[in-house]
């Protein structure tokens, strides 16, 4: 099938009329074909955005005009644009796309580039609207699709600043405000059943960031347009020498730079690390900007540093063509990512998160700091991916090194939640990624739980790097006592432990019997850290995700995984309630409580746990074992 063929299949599938065919468009009057000097006289700088707009009722094919974008460096260059005709709804119910082919030896040789999108169209000096389609991806000719300017300038006017629901420096993005349907993210085709019909990608740039790292990111984005990831680089903003402070300012030199046109970019993480989205701007007033044609995150309401940004060059390819960029300077914040574009407010500042790394290891102290975008669907990725960045670059980051995380994650009006983690080296996953994900699924735990009324302010970790396998196994264990114990006496229990590649070896831990206890048998618990958690936090019958106070107190419990620990497991009732875990409970109050459970976040146990001991064990322990003790008022030991 042709070019002509196919978008007339196109659009009798999009029940527009056939772009093609002059006679089924409004407006048109059967015009010549286009010479080459029909395009000849091109102007020398876009017109200013308050030319006007050109009417969307009065596009029909064989209109010429001209589109502007940054092919090199900051200044937009002019592509001749030919309109083919209008589809209906191509975008959605009353959502119209204008189709137009591009001329001239850049477009021609480049094709439809990512980071085109943006791109602003004028007939004569009137704002048509933004280059943002493309259809295919191996077409022999550059054919894109317009957003309307009409349907974009909805954008302008939404309300914005102080007193509003989402001022740009200071509201969190709600995790409602997502569309979640992955069909609807940029850069999914969608099927007309005879080409692909699909919105520019925007370039994503990840600055500093190794290839695993890059290779990670595109795991948690697979199926969004976020998986795709551009050459680059920052120019500005990072904090040298691994400073904690971030140049946020904004630049007035920068901003009298932008111009229809020009390349604007949306940081979703900045600092000593970088990850931009980058695209066209297509409409700026002396407030704000309008860009893009098509959504990049598909998330309403955000709060994203705006930055001017430089072309590097622009690599041409049949399959994906796209603009090599550098971001530059903070001109303002985006505060809008919707259907029919992105829009941003000049010399507003982002709502971020702070995140501080400060590592060390044998080859001396280093930090990484950097500022997160605050949004519910990409935040705790963001997060992931800098932490297991940041523990790869460096030389003593090997196959035998282990990680110890400590810090805390600082919540608006809640206490810091702390952290104490371990990755050991030679276990399931590679110790940079284990501990990566240990932090990042301690994070999601208090970023996405849905009783956090606060903002997440800062993420502050200090990472200790030991260049060795810590991997310790509990072989064995047993009582070294008396062989007449009752209850109030001490006794000691001793586990053999054995080291990765190193001798056994015993530890001894004395514990007392409480005095409540009657005879009978007690069991005695001997096991890592991970296990007595889950002893203590035994699994409750509602399915409610646990609150804010919950998850908190249950971090503070939290422990760690470098000691071994000795509990004494009771014939006694516990419960679990609000994080909290209430051991040695009276019958009568198990009794109170019982009724409640499957309504309430309760937990009971017939057997309570209570911590009589512990020690270090040398490295990250793993296993467990139970023990019995015979308690008989005549004695006995078994």
């Amino acid at each position: 099938m042709g070019l002509t063929g196919a978008l007339c299949t196109l659009a009798a599938l999009l029940g527009a009329p056939s772009p093609l065919t002059a006679q089924n468009l409004p407006g048109a009057e059967n015009p010549p074909a286009q010479s080459p000097a029909a395009f000849s006289a091109q102007p020398s700088a876009p017109p200013p955005s308050a030319g006007g707009f050109f009417p969307l009722s009065e596009v029909h094919r064989g209109l010429t005009g001209t589109a502007w974008t940054v092919f090199q460096g900051a200044k937009p260059e002019a592509i001749p644009v030919e309109i083919l005709g209008v589809l209906r709804n191509a975008r959605g119910p009353g959502q119209d796309m204008i189709l137009a082919q591009l001329h001239g030896a850049q477009a021609e040789f480049t094709g439809v580039v990512e980071g085109m999108s943006g791109s602003p169209v004028y007939i004569g000096n009137k704002l048509l609207g933004s280059l943002s389609y493309r259809i295919g991806q191996f077409s022999k000719e550059p054919i894109a699709g317009i957003t309307p300017i009409e349907q974009m300038l909805g954008l302008r006017d939404l309300p914005s600043g102080p007193g509003q629901p989402n001022p740009p420096s200071i509201t969190p993005v709600h995790e409602e405000a997502l569309v979640s349907a992955p069909a609807a993210l940029p850069g999914l085709p969608v099927d007309t059943g005879a080409m692909d019909f699909q919105a520019m990608d925007t370039p994503l740039v990840m600055s500093g960031f190794l290839p695993q790292a890059i290779q990670l990111w595109q795991q948690k984005m697979t199926g969004t347009s976020l998986a795709e990831v551009a050459a680059g680089g920052m120019m500005s903003g990072a904090s040298p020498g691994g400073s904690s402070e971030l140049d946020d300012r904004i630049s007035e030199a920068a901003l009298a730079t932008l111009k229809p046109g020009s390349a604007i970019s949306a940081q979703l993480v900045r600092g000593d690390l970088e990850i931009a989205a980058t695209c066209t701007i297509t409409y700026i007033d002396p407030k704000q900007i309008l860009a893009c044609g098509h959504p990049v995150l598909q998330a309403g309401p955000v709060s994203l540093p705006m930055t001017v940004a430089d072309v590097v060059t622009t690599l041409a390819s049949p399959l994906n063509a796209f603009k090599i960029i550098n971001t530059g300077a903070t001109v303002g914040a985006f505060t809008e990512d919707r259907e029919s574009g992105i829009r941003g407010i000049l010399r507003a500042q982002a709502h971020m998160i702070s995140m501080h790394i400060a590592i060390d290891g044998p080859e001396g102290p280093r930090k990484v700091n950097v500022e997160v975008l605050d949004l519910p669907s990409l935040t705790p990725q963001a997060v992931l991916v800098v932490l297991y960045d940041a523990l790869l670059q460096s030389n003593e980051s090997t196959a035998e090194t282990s990680y110890h995380i400590t810090g805390s994650i600082d919540l608006a009006d809640y206490p810091p939640a702390p952290l104490d983690l371990w990755a050991a080296a030679g276990g399931m996953m590679p110790a940079p990624l284990d501990a990566a994900m240990q932090t990042g699924e301690r994070f999601m735990s208090l970023y996405s739980n849905d009783a956090r009324r606060g903002a997440i302010k800062s993420v502050d970790l200090h990472v200790q790097a030991i260049p060795r396998r810590l991997q310790v196994e509990l072989v064995s264990s047993r009582i070294v006592s008396s062989d007449i114990v009752h209850a109030g006496d001490t006794v000691t229990v001793e586990a053999t432990l054995r080291p990765w590649q190193q001798p056994e070896r015993n530890v001894r831990i004395p514990i007392v019997l409480p005095a409540r206890l009657d005879p009978g048998n007690l069991r005695v618990l001997v096991s890592d850290g991970a296990t007595l958690d889950r002893t203590l936090n035994q699994p409750q019958l509602t399915a409610r995700s646990a609150d804010m106070d919950t998850v908190l107190a249950q971090d503070r419990r939290a422990h760690p995984a470098d000691r071994i620990y000795v509990s004494l497991l009771a014939p006694e009732a516990q419960a679990a309630m609000d994080g909290h875990t209430l051991t040695s409970l009276p019958l009568s109050v198990a009794n109170a409580l019982e009724p409640v459970r499957s309504t309430q976040d309760i937990s009971l146990n017939g057997e309570s746990a209570e911590l009589a001991g512990q020690a270090p064990a040398g490295g990250v322990l793993s296993g467990f074992q139970i023990l019995t003790v015979h308690i008989d008022a005549g004695g006995g030991l078994h």
